[in-house]
């Protein structure tokens, strides 16, 4: 196990600083050529046609489509998880996990040490003994400045073919029907079949690696036939890739010509995360936050109330969501660039975590995003001004400590 490298420099003018003007000169905002080839330059990665999407919106269907296909593996089974708990969802894949093994299936899961803390020893070692290979990223016994850093993502790759990432980790809050409602978590997480996926696998394996595991051969992703989706891969890790990431973010936002609609779990963001959707309501961009109205991390709400009066001045509606605790992590642009993964809009999400997320280019997921994240906001309570500003002293108080705390969430 090695340092976090240092991070490596990504040119000014490609920058989360500067990116928006840049994109946003582009004649046909976000269906505009050129912001793809922005991102992928941006990024150092090819943007993958070819590709087939079914967003979730459901943990229960989420969880039937990947052990379906992990029922369906030949050959391998990647599967990382912040969350791999050892309850009925996390048991269900364990047997779907050691079945494939039983077949033949080369399988390995990683999961983070600090996320699965609650997770039994025994459960680790029942997959080793159906001959899966496990590893914790950073464990407690490893270096203490390792500990820190935490790899956050949440991805099932299955013969290269099918990739999953979202905000789903592996457990009954995620997804259950014997859960009541409020306490299912709402959230999103998508499945894509084509050559995202063999990049998925290259993904994993750093990960992997990083975590003490061998080093499996990788494969070439084809560009694919130019038909489907177009996906590009935003992955990130202590060290690597957030300023590519941020600065991707930014180009959408700057590239959004009507609509920029955001839900986040964890809002506790840089201050110019508010530059930037404030400069797209003054193009006259409907930029919309669908935020937790509860959360399982009150202190992180509380820092994301501390930004609240600066955006609602300048003319970002929020909304905070009520009937479940919201756990999405998404954006959508004009309805054709569409974004989910497991990246935050906090700091730990850009300075402490392995992040991964899909940017799909694709009018049909971005249909589906706008109606969905509509039906959330209607049930949402929208934040307004004049009471906002009415709110009582204590709270401000908590904001604002709050706020000052969030480097360090």
């Amino acid at each position: 196990m090695s340092a976090p490298p240092k991070p490596a420099r990504l040119p000014r003018e490609l920058s989360a600083v500067r990116i928006g003007e840049v994109a946003g000169a582009l004649a046909g905002g976000v269906t505009d050529p050129g912001l793809a080839d922005l991102l992928a330059q941006i990024q150092g990665r090819r943007i993958r046609s070819g590709n087939r999407v079914r967003v979730f919106f459901e943990g229960e269907a989420a969880f039937d489509a990947m052990v379906e296909d992990i029922a369906r593996a030949s050959s391998e089974v990647l599967l990382e998880s912040y969350i791999l708990k050892d309850d009925a969802v996390g048991r269900r894949f364990a047997e779907a996990l050691a079945a494939a093994a039983a077949r033949g299936v080369e399988v390995r899961v990683l999961a983070d040490a600090f996320g699965s803390m609650a997770t039994r020893s025994a459960f680790w070692r029942s997959l080793e003994a159906a001959r899966v290979a496990v590893r914790l990223y950073h464990p407690f016994s490893g270096p203490l400045r390792f500990l820190p850093f935490r790899d956050h993502r949440k991805i099932l790759v299955v013969d290269r073919r099918a990739s999953y990432t979202g905000g789903m980790n592996i457990g009954e809050e995620y997804g259950s029907s014997v859960l009541p409602r409020e306490r299912v978590f709402r959230d999103t997480h998508t499945r894509v079949e084509g050559p995202t996926a063999a990049e998925m696998a290259g993904v994993f394996r750093g990960a992997w690696v990083a975590a003490g595991g061998d080093r499996f051969e990788e494969t070439d992703p084809s560009d694919g036939d130019g038909t489907g989706a177009r996906i590009l891969v935003l992955d990130s890790r202590p060290g690597r890739g957030a300023r590519e990431v941020s600065a991707a973010l930014a180009a959408i936002a700057g590239a959004a010509r009507r609509r920029l609609w955001m839900t986040t779990a964890y809002f506790a963001p840089r201050p110019r995360v508010c530059n930037v959707l404030g400069r797209a309501v003054a193009r006259g961009v409907d930029v919309r936050l669908l935020l937790p109205g509860r959360t399982d991390v009150k202190l992180v709400r509380h820092a994301g109330h501390g930004f609240f009066s600066r955006l609602l001045a300048r003319g970002v509606r929020i909304f905070e969501y009520v009937p479940a605790v919201l756990h999405a992590k998404t954006m959508v642009a004009d309805a054709s660039v569409s974004v989910i993964g497991s990246s935050n809009l906090d700091f730990r999400s850009f300075e402490r975590n392995a992040e991964c997320n899909f940017a799909i280019f694709d009018a049909e997921v971005g249909a589906a995003m706008e109606r969905r994240f509509q039906e959330d906001t209607r049930e949402a309570a929208e934040i307004l001004p004049p009471a906002w500003r009415r709110r009582p002293a204590v709270h401000r108080l908590g904001d604002a400590v709050a706020r000052r705390l969030a480097p360090l969430l």
